[in-house]
């Protein structure tokens, strides 16, 4: 019997999965410069954290939470994103007393029960940031200067970032009268779900992307001086000036919001040309509410995550960018020479030389086809005759040059030329 794998999700195969890791690390290179440590939470959490975090009218956790029942009592969910696990950890290992100010970095899969799409699949990786304790609206600056820095580090380009402040919880409720009174006599004009988000929570109106909705939003008129406080009016004053002073582009967008939440003051999005309606390659922003709603104490938050699937695509970046290159290929002939071979491998591995050999039983000829293929740098010809010379045949596969090495430095003598 064939299996495949489920609906919306995929195996990232090993070409793929080297282009993968070299993001990763590139990721991980940059946090590090920044002091940010990494965090593992589990993929399993209660459903509860994500109801309670998102909101139970998000669309994540009305239609999109892969469930897990286990029996009448006990409901865990795939974590569809990580930020409210982050905090779950950040409180129930009381880092908040012993580091009330903390930067955490993750790597990792989500999970969400929705069509499949170009760059976004029902299992689908973030790598992202939280910076935990502080209010401070440098920290939203910073955060958007590392997805910047990564986002550079990748040599991606054609992206743009938006920005946008929520305002604090005084804000957003005048923010919601003005989006009502604005959106009431379009309502024949947005879809049907769109009509009972303007009941529910209407800033996810601003956030639909169903036909017709975008262009109505595209129309509102929003003005921060008439909704912002002055608090957050200078939060947000001092986010812009510090990304000016670091010549980091920008756009000014009234109408972004994030479909969670738990954001408020500083939200972004970076988006690219080249994704078509789905254009987002990250996003985020600060959620000063999400510890005290979690049951901490009052600390501010910020954050980010990038969608690795989309990342791939605006990168641009082939397989054949990560390819690990292989330093020799060691092609032996009859038992005696592979027996000697194994044992040389061995020993060129410990002296971290990356080395490979045949597994095959194949002919010289494609042990030779076997190792161009991999582009190695040296082939190391092993037979009766070398042996009972004690020498190896090296190849240089580039130049097409031999030379006979002796068994006994052969080792030192390959590090020399590499």
């Amino acid at each position: 019997m064939k299996f495949n794998s489920p609906t919306g999700m995929k195996d990232i195969l090993p070409e793929e999965a080297l282009l993968w890791h070299l993001i990763e690390e590139k990721a991980i290179s940059i946090f590090n410069l920044y002091g940010y440590k990494p965090l593992r939470t589990p993929i399993l959490e209660e459903s509860a954290l994500f109801n309670r975090s998102l909101g139970e009218e998000a669309e994540i956790v009305r239609k999109q939470m892969f469930e897990v029942k286990r029996g009448s009592s006990e409901s865990y969910a795939l974590r569809p994103e990580a930020t409210a696990a982050v905090v779950r950890a950040y409180l129930e290992n009381n880092l908040d007393r012993t580091n009330t100010f903390i930067k955490l970095f993750y790597i990792g899969p989500m999970f969400r029960a929705e069509r499949p799409q170009k760059g976004r699949l029902r299992q689908f990786h973030h790598i992202g940031v939280e910076a935990l304790g502080s209010d401070s609206p440098y920290l939203d600056s910073e955060i958007i200067a590392l997805a910047r820095r990564i986002l550079e580090e990748l040599k991606v380009h054609g992206f743009t970032i938006r920005l946008n402040s929520l305002g604090c919880s005084s804000d957003q409720q005048k923010l919601k009268s003005i989006l009502r009174i604005k959106l009431k006599g379009h309502l024949n004009k947005l879809c049907a779900d769109c009509n009972e988000r303007y009941k529910k929570n209407v800033f996810r109106v601003l956030d639909c992307k169903n036909e017709g909705c975008p262009q109505v939003v595209a129309t509102l008129k929003l003005r921060y001086e008439d909704y912002l406080c002055s608090g957050c009016s200078e939060h947000f004053l001092i986010v812009r000036k510090n990304l000016d002073r670091l010549k980091i582009n920008y756009s000014l967008s009234p109408t972004l919001v994030r479909g969670l939440d738990y954001y408020s003051r500083t939200v972004f999005e970076i988006t690219h040309q080249g994704l078509g309606a789905q254009d987002a390659i990250a996003a985020g922003g600060r959620y000063d509410r999400l510890i005290p709603e979690l049951g901490g104490p009052e600390l501010g938050a910020a954050g980010f995550a990038f969608g690795v699937e989309r990342l791939l695509l605006a990168s641009g970046l082939e397989c054949a960018a990560a390819k690990p290159r292989l330093d020799i290929f060691i092609a032996s002939l009859g038992n005696s020479a592979k027996e000697q071979g194994f044992v040389l491998l061995q020993k060129l591995r410990e002296a971290q030389v990356a080395s490979e050999t045949d597994y095959e039983n194949k002919s010289l000829k494609g042990q030779m086809r076997r190792a161009n293929d991999l582009a190695v740098k040296f082939v190391a010809l092993l037979g009766d005759d070398e042996l009972k010379k004690q020498m190896i045949i090296l190849k240089d596969m580039q130049s097409g040059k031999q030379e006979e090495i002796g068994l006994d430095n052969f080792v030192e003598e390959i590090k020399k030329r590499l």
